[in-house]
């Protein structure tokens, strides 16, 4: 599951009450998150460049060695923009503490913005498989990455991360006494939550850790 962000411009789906009520009424099982978990929801923590950017710092380290590499990239980089980004040699990236590879990534990431090949002016209107498309020709970003950011920066309501470790975890606890459900099962299981399957996935997360899941 995701780590935290910096707290930036904090924005929320409209959509959470029906969402919750519906899944309630639907799956037994939720029913008792949505009651526990009353009052929190997803947070969308505004700008998507630096979003992206921090996913690929936190990749494959814990989250107090990223908030360190964040910390110190903010200081080299107090606009994290595209355009700024790439007036930065690698060289000082990687004194922050990125690796090489994260560095070819993240100077990617900014190109693509900087070159109008990600187009999040139009996202409201693509489909969440075309803004994933857009988002898996970064290096460094996969389809895992891409859900994660449709769910916490975008707030789409209807996206069902089959691959996400806490959501198989989740599922299998709750619904298959202790045993990993295959994709097969994880997609049937998906479909009874359609239209709010990034809600559902939400308080399946909350009942493994009480925390908020954060992007």
């Amino acid at each position: 599951m995701p780590a935290a962000v910096d707290v930036q411009r904090q924005m929320t789906p409209t959509y959470w009450q029906q969402a919750s009520v519906d899944l309630a009424k639907a799956d037994p099982v939720l029913a008792q998150f949505v009651e526990h978990f009353a009052g929190g929801m997803l947070v969308s923590r505004g700008d998507p460049f630096a979003t992206l950017v921090r996913s690929i710092v936190g990749q494959q380290i814990s989250v107090k060695a990223a908030d360190s590499v964040w910390t110190r990239l903010l200081a080299v980089l107090p606009a994290v923009t595209a355009s700024e980004l790439l007036t930065r040699e690698p060289a000082s990236l990687r004194a922050c503490g990125l690796s090489a590879r994260k560095v070819e990534y993240v100077v990617d990431l900014a190109r693509h913005f900087d070159e109008r090949q990600i187009h999040d002016d139009h996202w409201s209107a693509m489909s969440d498989a075309e803004i994933i498309s857009e988002l898996t020709a970064v290096r460094g970003i996969g389809v895992w990455s891409a859900e994660m950011f449709l769910i916490f920066n975008q707030l789409r309501p209807d996206v069902f991360p089959l691959d996400d470790i806490g959501l198989q975890k989740a599922v299998a606890r709750h619904y298959c006494r202790g045993e990993r459900p295959g994709r097969r099962l994880l997609v049937e299981h998906g479909e009874r939550w359609r239209p709010w399957r990034s809600v559902a996935t939400w308080y399946l997360w909350r009942s493994l850790d009480p925390l908020p899941v954060e992007y």
